[in-house]
C-alpha cells in the first residue's frame, strides 16, 4: 500500500471549450513539462465537458505512489490553477438564448437599443429586420435628466424607478439595465436608480450603464450594458456551476477566465461583466499565435483559426495583437469593450456546401456543427462539408482515429456519395472534381478574410507569416500561402489546443475608459492625472481581488482623439510621466500622420475619451517545453494516395509529432497528430524548428 502524502498544487491547466472538443493545455510547474488533453464537449452542458477533461488531466498526472492521496483529496487537488476560454456568452448572444431582461431608462430615450446607428443588414439592401435583446413592452422610462456637461437638470424620480421595477419582476425579467442618458458625464441619477433597483431585485443581476461603459455615445453604452445584463444570469450561474464541482474534486486554486482583449480576469470579474468575455476563445489562440510566432523570430503574423464552424483571422505586427474597441458580435448586437480585431467567416470544417438556385457552389455559412458534423462522422448528415471533401481527396486519412479516439474511423463511402448527389450531379462534374470545387470556394473565402485584415488596413500580406491553428487550419496552410503570397507558414506544434494553449500564457488585464470631451485647451491636466490615478487605483482593485501572482504590473494610457468636427476618434498612446499640452499634442499629430499622412494645421484638436490598461504580468514559460525530444527520424508512416490539382499523388505519411528538430519534409506529404492534420502540397518544404513548430516554405512558384 502507497504511503499518502498531502498533494501540493503543481498543474495550471488552459481549458477551450469549443463546440466539437474541449481542449486543456496542462504546464507542470515542478519541471516545467507540457501535456494536452482533448475530450468531446457536451453541447449544452459545456460544464459537464470540461470536467471530464479535469479528470482527465488529474488520472494523467498523480504518480502511482501518490494515487492515494490524489484520490482522497479529490482529483482536481493537484490544479494550481485553471485559466478558462469559454464561448457560453457568445453562442448565448448569437443564439438569443439570453435572461429575460429589462430596462429602465430616461423618459424620451427607451427606443435607442432599437434604432441603433441607422444601419442596416445588408449595405446596399433595401430589406432587413433588426430584433433587438429586450422587446419595448420591457424597455420603461422614469423622468430624470443630467446634461451633456454633466450638469444636473432633473433629479431623478426615485417612486417611478421603484414602479418600473415591480412591472418588470411581475413581467418575469431575471435581469435588468440601468441606463441614463449622459450618465458617463454625471453618474449620481443613475447611481441613486440603481441602488433603489437593488433594493427590490431578487438577485445580482442589475446593470448599471455608467459602470460597465461610462463612455459618451448612447447606443453603443446602452447596447453593452444591456448585453451585459443579458449574459449575466447565463454566464453566472455556468461559471458558480463550474466552480462548484471543481470545488467538489478537491480544486482550491484560483479560476480565471478570459477576456476578448486577451488578458484574463478573476470568476467574480467575469461574473460582474460578462460582455467581456465575448470571443475570449478565439483571443487566446491570437494571444498564442503572438508568443510562438516572437519566439521563432517571426514578430508578424496572421492567425486563422479553422474551427468546426468558423474561420477566424487576426493579425499580429511587431508581436502585439491589434486591438479594436469595440465589435458587434451578430448584426445589431455591438459590444464597446476593447477586444482583439477578429474577422470571421463561415468557413469550418462543418460548413456545408450546396448548389443555389443561380448554379453557383457555395460553402458555409450554414454549419453542421459538432452534431450531426460532416457526413462521414456517421451521424446522419447527408449534406457534403469541407472536411468530407479533405476526406474524399485522401488529404484526412479515413481509417485514422479522429481526436484522440473520439470517433475511431471516417465514412468515405458516405461522403463521397454526398459530395456526388448535392454537387457533382447538379454542377455536371465528376465527384472528385467536385469535392476540389468545394474546397476552392472554401480557400477563396478564407483568403478574403487575410486580406480584410491586411491589405485592407494597409498591411502588406507578403511582409507576414501565416499561421494556422484550430483542428483544420493545417489542412489549408499552402493554399492560402499560394491564394494570399504569404511566403512563410508555421504550423505550430499542437495547432488544435492553441487557444488553450492561449488561456495558460495570458496576462491579467482590465480596461477602463472615462470620457473627457474637452477640446485640447480647454483640458485641465491636473484633472486627467487624478482621473488617471483613479482609473489605476480601480483596475488595481481588480488585480488584486484576484489573488494571482504576477512577475510585475505594466499600465497603458491613451487618449482618444481627433479634430473638430470629425467623428471617428484615434487613439494616441500617452506617456503618464510626461503629461502636457505639448506632448499630447505631438502625440496626436504624430499618429494622424501615420494614418493619414498629413496633419490639419490650425484646426481645434479635442479629446474625447480618456483609455487606461493595469497589466498584471504572469510567469510565463519557455516554449522550449514543447519541441521534439527525440534525435532519430522513425516518424514515416507509409504512403497514402492524394487527389490534387485534378490527379493523384503518392503522398508519404508521417507521424509529425515524431519528427525532429531540423528534419525536413517535402510535399506531397500528409503530417498526422491527435489534434490536426497538415498537408503539404505538392511544391512546398516543411522544416521542424527547434520550438517544435513547422516552417513552411514555396519551393516553386
Amino acid at each position: 500500500m502507497s504511503t499518502q502524502h498531502p498533494v501540493t498544487p503543481h498543474l495550471v491547466v488552459g481549458v477551450d471549450v469549443g463546440g466539437t472538443f474541449t481542449d486543456l493545455f496542462v504546464l507542470d510547474e515542478r519541471d516545467g513539462s507540457a501535456r494536452i488533453v482533448k475530450v468531446p464537449s457536451t453541447r449544452g452542458e459545456e460544464a459537464r465537458g470540461f470536467m471530464n477533461g479535469v479528470v482527465r488531466v488529474s488520472e494523467g498526472n498523480a504518480p502511482e505512489a501518490d494515487a492515494d492521496a490524489t484520490a482522497s483529496n479529490g482529483v482536481a487537488s493537484t490544479l494550481a490553477t485553471i485559466v478558462h476560454g469559454t464561448t457560453v456568452g457568445t453562442n448565448a448572444l448569437l443564439e438569443r438564448k439570453v435572461a429575460r431582461t429589462g430596462i429602465i431608462t430616461t423618459r424620451g430615450f427607451r427606443d435607442v437599443l432599437e434604432m441603433r446607428r441607422r444601419d442596416r443588414p445588408q449595405t446596399w439592401g433595401l430589406r432587413g429586420s433588426f430584433t433587438p435583446v429586450v422587446p419595448r413592452d420591457l424597455r420603461l422610462e422614469v423622468d430624470e435628466r443630467v446634461l451633456a456637461d454633466g450638469s444636473l437638470h432633473t433629479t431623478v424620480d426615485l417612486a417611478q424607478v421603484r414602479a418600473q421595477t415591480q412591472v418588470l419582476l411581475d413581467a418575469g425579467c431575471e435581469a435588468v439595465c440601468v441606463f441614463f442618458i449622459n450618465a458617463y458625464a454625471n453618474p449620481t441619477n443613475e447611481q441613486q436608480a440603481v441602488a433603489a433597483v437593488r433594493a427590490m431585485w431578487p438577485n445580482p443581476y442589475v446593470t448599471s450603464a455608467s459602470e460597465v461603459l461610462p463612455e459618451i455615445r448612447e447606443f453603443e453604452r446602452c447596447s453593452t450594458a444591456t448585453l451585459n445584463a443579458a449574459l449575466q444570469p447565463v454566464v453566472g450561474s455556468y461559471l458558480a456551476k463550474l466552480e462548484d464541482d471543481l470545488r467538489a474534486q478537491g480544486f482550491s486554486g484560483e479560476l480565471l477566465i478570459v477576456q476578448s482583449n486577451g488578458g484574463v480576469m478573476s470568476r467574480e470579474t467575469a461574473c460582474d461583466v460578462p460582455v467581456r468575455t465575448a470571443l475570449s476563445g478565439p483571443a487566446a489562440g491570437v494571444i498564442a499565435c503572438a508568443a510562438v510566432a516572437r519566439a521563432s523570430g517571426y514578430p508578424n503574423v496572421i492567425t486563422g483559426d479553422m474551427g468546426g464552424t468558423s474561420f477566424d483571422v487576426s493579425l499580429v505586427a511587431e508581436g502585439e495583437a491589434a486591438l479594436a474597441a469595440q465589435t458587434s458580435i451578430e448584426f445589431g448586437l455591438v459590444v464597446r469593450s476593447p477586444m482583439i480585431q477578429i474577422e470571421t467567416i463561415g468557413a469550418g470544417g462543418g460548413s456545408i456546401a450546396s448548389v443555389d438556385a443561380s448554379g453557383m457552389l457555395q460553402v458555409g455559412p450554414e454549419s453542421a456543427g459538432s452534431i450531426p458534423g460532416p457526413v462521414c462522422y456517421g451521424r446522419g448528415n447527408t449534406r457534403p462539408t469541407v472536411t468530407d471533401a479533405n476526406v474524399v481527396l485522401g488529404r484526412i486519412a479515413a481509417d485514422r482515429p479522429l481526436g484522440g479516439g473520439l470517433l475511431q474511423a471516417l465514412d468515405a463511402k458516405a461522403a463521397e456519395l454526398a459530395i456526388q448527389t448535392h454537387v457533382a450531379t447538379p454542377l455536371g462534374l465528376d465527384m472528385l472534381a467536385a469535392a476540389e470545387a468545394i474546397l476552392t470556394v472554401a480557400n477563396a473565402k478564407m483568403a478574403g478574410a487575410i486580406r480584410v485584415v491586411s491589405i485592407e488596413r494597409g498591411h502588406d500580406p507578403r511582409q507576414f507569416a501565416y499561421m494556422p491553428f484550430g483542428g483544420g487550419g493545417a489542412l489549408h496552410v499552402c493554399a492560402m500561402m499560394r491564394e494570399v503570397g504569404v511566403t512563410t507558414g508555421i504550423v505550430p506544434r499542437y495547432p488544435g489546443v492553441t487557444s488553450a494553449l492561449g488561456c495558460v500564457m495570458a496576462d491579467m488585464r482590465h480596461d477602463a475608459v472615462q470620457t473627457l470631451n474637452k477640446s485640447l485647451n480647454e483640458l485641465d491636466l491636473a484633472q486627467l492625472k487624478a482621473r488617471i490615478g483613479n482609473l489605476a487605483d480601480a483596475c488595481q482593485k481588480r488585480l488584486d481581488s484576484a489573488g494571482v501572482r504576477f512577475e510585475r504590473v505594466q499600465e497603458i494610457v491613451a487618449l482618444d482623439m481627433l479634430y473638430m468636427g470629425q467623428t471617428h476618434t484615434l487613439q494616441v498612446p500617452l506617456n503618464a510621466n510626461d503629461i502636457s499640452r505639448e506632448s499630447i499634442q505631438l502625440a496626436f499629430e504624430k499618429a494622424y500622420t501615420a494614418s493619414f499622412g498629413r496633419v490639419l494645421t490650425g484646426m481645434v484638436i479635442r479629446v474625447m475619451n480618456l483609455r487606461y490598461a493595469r497589466v498584471g504580468v504572469r510567469p510565463k514559460f519557455d516554449l522550449a517545453v514543447l519541441a521534439p525530444k527525440g534525435k532519430g527520424n522513425t516518424a514515416s508512416l507509409g504512403v497514402q494516395r492524394v487527389y490534387h490539382v485534378g490527379q493523384w499523388w503518392d503522398a508519404k505519411r508521417y507521424a509529425r509529432l515524431d519528427l525532429p528538430v531540423g528534419a525536413q519534409v517535402a510535399g506531397p506529404a500528409i503530417l498526422e497528430q491527435a489534434d490536426t492534420t497538415v498537408w503539404l502540397e505538392p511544391g512546398f518544404l516543411a522544416r521542424v524548428d527547434p520550438l517544435g513548430n513547422l516552417l513552411v516554405e514555396r519551393t516553386t512558384q
